[in-house]
């Protein structure tokens, strides 16, 4: 049977992008793209690089109170939120830009329109057209939910925060997960006075328990209102844009500004999968295999769609895999199992490996720990605790898992995620020099077991 592409890839993500270039440039497949929105997808349209650019500009107050504290004639003014959005869009455009002319080198054909899928190899474009592809890949990625009482009362989602016209005066921020604490943290560090409700016992669920008091102790003593146990119950949209909101804890208060970050699932409304007999999995998945191969042998599906592991490295390196496994003739597939991340709380949060609950319920584990106060905001005389936190296996000594919460601790973490993918014992980071004077010196200089687990 004869195909118009041999790749149609649905969504402009990074991990669509990753494929549909490497299908092509490396592999010469004949390909085509379909994105109704802005290439590049959640990250670089509206999630990691717009928000890293948004804790950067926060993070400059407190910056400058330290250049005070070392005896700098320093001060700040008002934060002008025009001007700051006004350079994030040039940088979005920039970055929107880097993405086509990737697919422009590689020879993909891109189509700035909505796709559906008919049948397991033709695709409707948003005209009516059609056309057909030996393979199929759905990289529509996923999208905020919002309880429905609350959609039509003028909320925002981390889809929306990046087109504000102005900086709000006060917000509350639904939620407890990392979106949530980190866009918390983003608007204290604005001066925005920023409420947090979120309904459990204590924010980032599924991240070691240890590290997720640490961060939550540590965003109430630089401002943050974080209310847990604590939901909406009333909300009322007011005349003057305000909104009025009751807490089921009996707090009520007036918000400028009011967004949700109460999840997200996969993109798949509307697609068309129901004419496949696809059956979607929890909150709309995709189900696939460990080389992203769906039910239906043409069809495909990297990133967050699969709701596997919501992160942009890992979409790309899915993307990769795909590309090498059906047009590179080498089956590939990402393993999932360890997989570094970083979470722009302030203070950072970066974590590799086994949490220590996930770790003590496996076999015997050793934990060694240390929270001290850095030597940059010691001198500049405040309180904030760093914490280090190792979790080794007692019987192979083997390291488990790290977790930093300490400023910069994202970029430590990559080079501890090396160490510990490679199979770095306590041993070995207890033989490697430490880099004097650093925070980072703590994960190679802690001798002290702080608790053992099992055996």
């Amino acid at each position: 049977m004869s195909f118009d592409y041999d790749l149609f890839v649905i969504g402009g993500g990074s991990g669509g992008v990753r494929a549909a270039r490497i299908s092509a440039s490396e592999y010469g497949a004949k390909v085509a793209l379909a994105e109704e929105y802005r290439m590049g997808g959640t990250c670089v349209i509206r999630g990691c690089v717009p928000k890293k650019l948004m804790v950067f500009a926060s993070g400059f107050p407190g910056a400058v109170a330290d250049a005070q504290a070392y005896g700098w004639d320093a001060t700040i003014g008002a934060f002008d939120w025009p001007a700051f959005r006004g350079r994030l869009d040039t940088e979005l455009d920039r970055l929107e830009g880097i993405y086509r002319a990737g697919l422009d080198r590689a020879g993909v054909t891109v189509f700035d329109s909505r796709a559906t899928l008919v049948d397991a190899h033709t695709v409707q474009l948003a005209d009516g057209d059609t056309v057909t592809a030996r393979h199929i890949l759905i990289a529509t990625g996923g999208t905020p939910v919002v309880p429905e009482k609350w959609r039509d009362m003028g909320v925002m989602t981390s889809n929306e925060v990046f087109l504000m016209d102005r900086l709000p005066k006060s917000i509350l921020i639904v939620g407890g997960g990392y979106i949530a604490s980190e866009f918390a943290c983003i608007f204290n560090g604005l001066g925005v006075k920023t409420t947090q409700f979120y309904r459990g016992a204590q924010i980032l669920r599924g991240f070691d328990e240890e590290a997720r008091g640490h961060i939550s102790d540590e965003m109430c003593a630089n401002g943050v209102d974080l209310r847990l146990g604590t939901d909406i119950l009333e909300m009322e949209r007011r005349e003057d844009g305000t909104t009025w909101v009751k807490s089921t804890t009996g707090h009520d208060a007036t918000y400028d500004a009011v967004m949700f970050a109460t999840g997200r699932r996969p993109n798949t409304d509307g697609l068309g999968l129901d004419a496949l007999g696809l059956e979607l999995g929890r909150g709309g998945a995709i189900p696939v295999d460990k080389y992203s191969q769906t039910a239906v042998p043409s069809v495909f599906a990297v990133g967050d769609v699969t709701d596997r592991a919501n992160l942009t490295p890992v979409a790309i390196r899915e993307g990769h895999a795909f590309a090498d496994t059906v047009f590179g003739g080498k089956p590939t597939y990402f393993d999932h199992g360890l997989i570094p991340t970083a979470i722009f709380t302030q203070p950072e949060f970066g974590t590799v490996g086994l949490s220590e609950e996930e770790a003590r319920d496996k076999g015997p584990i050793n934990v060694y720990a240390a929270a001290f106060r850095p030597m940059h905001s010691l001198f500049a005389g405040r309180q904030a605790r760093a914490l280090m936190k190792l979790i080794v296996c007692a019987r192979s000594d083997k390291v488990l898992g790290c977790h930093i919460v300490a400023d910069h601790s994202g970029e430590m973490i990559q080079l501890a995620g090396v160490a510990i993918a490679m199979g770095a014992t306590k041993a070995d980071f207890d033989r490697t020099l430490a880099v004097h004077p650093t925070m980072a010196e703590e994960l190679v200089t802690m001798r002290t077991l702080t608790r053992s687990w099992g055996d």
